[in-house]
């Protein structure tokens, strides 16, 4: 049986990663009470559907229930919709949500005419203009990523979607997590793609396997007792950010990394 993933305990409270959109998030919350005043409607665009949950903002919540809102959320073609996305966020107070796949326009097409029709029963009308056919009024806002980080897992999640810069966290750290995801999910692919014999729970076999298969190597000098001598040995991190890499162009599989949330 394959172990559970037990690299969360490594980490204390003290070394979570650090949070690259903490400037912007100052910036949102000194800048969001007048100018969402002004917004009929707030169109939320949530760019990774693997965590539907983890990486929404809670202090953009409290903001949405001032002002007609649609919640979007993107790469449906990477995230697996069996879970009962739509109910949870139903109970959550989120009644207008969108799944989209920007990449093929995949429900995009929806957009505007949901937004007009939030627009058309507002009370408001004081917005920007920046389309006539169709009527579209639009407000940009800095990144909305959550201000704090509650949780190690948490943390991984959003730095296996990109939402966190890979060096801020460690690029093994983070496959070692995508191992533990797929192997939990029983999303298997990666055995077959890189050449393994079977499922594997140790991230350091399975990167140098990668880096064998890719033929991704460095070479390091060895002291011997006739002198230095070049050795090739995997590169680990080359492996790592490769199998990352693949994951994010949803090439393992069509995962949900708040599978334990949604239930």
């Amino acid at each position: 049986m394959l172990r559970c993933y037990d690299g969360l305990h490594r980490l204390s409270a003290e070394e979570q990663p650090p949070n690259p959109a903490r400037r912007h998030q100052g910036r949102f919350r000194h800048w969001r009470p007048a100018s969402l005043s002004q917004a009929d409607c707030i169109p939320y665009l949530h760019h990774h559907l693997h965590i539907p949950l983890s990486g929404r903002n809670p202090v953009l919540q409290e903001v949405l229930g001032l002002r007609p809102h649609l919640l979007v959320l993107n790469k449906m073609d990477l995230a697996d919709l069996t879970h009962k996305i739509l109910e949870l966020l139903e109970q959550q107070g989120l009644q207008q949500v969108v799944f989209t796949d920007c990449l093929t326009d995949e429900n995009v097409k929806k957009l505007i005419p949901i937004l007009t029709g939030l627009i058309k029963n507002s009370q408001r009308y004081q917005r920007a203009e920046v389309s006539e056919k169709p009527l579209v009024y639009l407000l940009d806002t800095p990144g909305v990523l959550s201000p704090q980080i509650k949780s190690v897992e948490t943390g991984l999640k959003l730095a296996l979607c990109g939402a966190i810069l890979d060096h801020l966290v460690g690029v093994e750290v983070i496959a070692d997590y995508l191992l533990y995801v797929l192997n939990q999910q029983q999303q298997f692919s990666y055995v077959e793609r890189y050449g393994l014999s079977g499922p594997c729970d140790e991230v350091g076999s399975v990167l140098k396997s990668i880096a064998q298969h890719l033929g991704k190597v460095q070479k390091v000098q060895v002291l011997t007792g006739t002198g230095n001598v070049n050795v090739a040995v995997p590169n680990y991190n080359a492996a790592a950010c490769e199998f990352i890499y693949t994951f994010r162009k949803g090439l393992l599989g069509k995962v949900m990394l708040d599978q334990g949330i949604l239930g």
